[in-house]
């Protein structure tokens, strides 16, 4: 089967890309760097030519392994990075000054090993800086020759028609997966209305959307999944895994896993949308890059649709300290949980 490929900015990747955030951050102790330098090898090898990372991931070390390892191939694969969430002497920040945009692009190009990053994105919104003056720097960088394109990450409807204004937005990044459908209250048609690229992280649900599911059990004691993400709690994470009978059902019925359908299920929402699954298995990359054969009938997506409303999500999506860092819209139940 042909896999139509997609854009970004002006290049057409494969639909679905590599999110490398789990290779050095966030679910547990940093991956085995002998296994990951096996991975990203193997995902150019496959054809998987869109790439994402930040300098927060690993403390740089995300970057740094890209470049080490891929960068004599840099011509094979869209390079996307990340600024303003980034780190100091070991300790997150989150700065959105141009000035500090500037600096972080030169560190991450050096720890890229490469002379232009395709597309940089402001990760998460700084509440003290206007988003106006950080898409502002993001121009500069492009006229300066440093990065191709720029987007913006966990962030809503107002910022994106903001920043769009300033410069174009090449792309818009957010959770979005069958467990998580808030770009669906406004992002999601604008990035459509504007031309813009919206990539959807986790579309796997963060191991939730796959069979068997994610065990909460099993994480490690420094897997973010234990602190930042209420679904998995004790509490409501029994109460959702209902949700999955009709994954197991469309899945079996499109010849493919749940995780395969849980990635395909975002592409038949618009030809903008690149998911972007992330993995330190190679079974695994393998398995997520061929769900881009899997094709749903119209049927199967409204019934999935249907099977996962978002008020049937048991939990809200973040803490409300994670809430409070992105500026993604909320449906009106969750702001009733919020109190807000």
């Amino acid at each position: 089967m042909t896999v139509e490929r997609r854009r970004i900015g002006d290049r057409q990747v494969h639909p679905v890309g590599l999110g490398c955030m789990n290779i050095m951050h966030s679910y547990g102790p940093p991956a085995d760097e002998g296994e990951a330098k096996a991975l990203l090898l193997r995902a150019l090898d496959i054809g998987c030519d869109f790439l994402d990372t930040a300098t927060i991931y690993g403390l740089g070390r995300s970057e740094e392994l890209i470049g080490e390892t891929l960068g004599k191939r840099r011509q094979e694969y869209f390079l996307a990075s990340k600024c303003v969430l980034g780190f100091k002497e070991k300790q997150r920040t989150l700065d959105g000054r141009p000035e500090a945009i500037k600096a972080a692009c030169e560190a991450s190009l050096k720890r890229l090993r490469t002379d232009v990053i395709d597309l940089y994105y402001l990760h998460r919104p700084d509440p003290k800086v206007p988003v106006e003056e950080s898409a502002g720097a993001m121009a500069d960088l492009i006229r300066e020759g440093k990065t191709r394109f720029y987007g913006l990450s966990e962030m809503g409807e107002d910022q994106l028609r903001r920043a769009h204004k300033v410069h174009p937005v090449a792309a818009l990044q957010s959770e979005y997966s069958l467990w998580v459908r808030n770009p669906e209250i406004a992002v999601l048609d604008a990035c459509r209305e504007l031309g813009v690229a919206f990539v959807a992280f986790s579309p796997v649900g963060r191991g939730f959307l796959a069979d068997p599911p994610a065990d909460p059990a099993s994480f490690h004691e420094a897997d973010m999944r234990n602190v930042l993400f209420p679904r998995f709690a004790d509490e409501n994470y029994p109460a959702n895994l209902p949700l999955l009978e009709t994954a197991r059902v469309v899945a079996g019925e499109a010849g493919c896993s749940v995780a395969q359908m849980a990635i395909a299920w975002t592409m038949a929402k618009g030809g903008h949308v690149l998911p972007i699954p992330g993995t330190r298995s190679i079974p695994h990359l393998e398995e997520n890059h061929n769900a881009a054969k899997v094709r749903l009938t119209a049927e199967q997506v409204a019934r999935l649709d249907a099977a996962f409303a978002p008020e049937r999500a048991v939990g809200p999506r973040y803490t409300p300290a994670g809430q409070a860092s992105v500026t993604t819209e909320m449906f009106d139940f969750e702001k009733a949980r919020h109190g807000g």
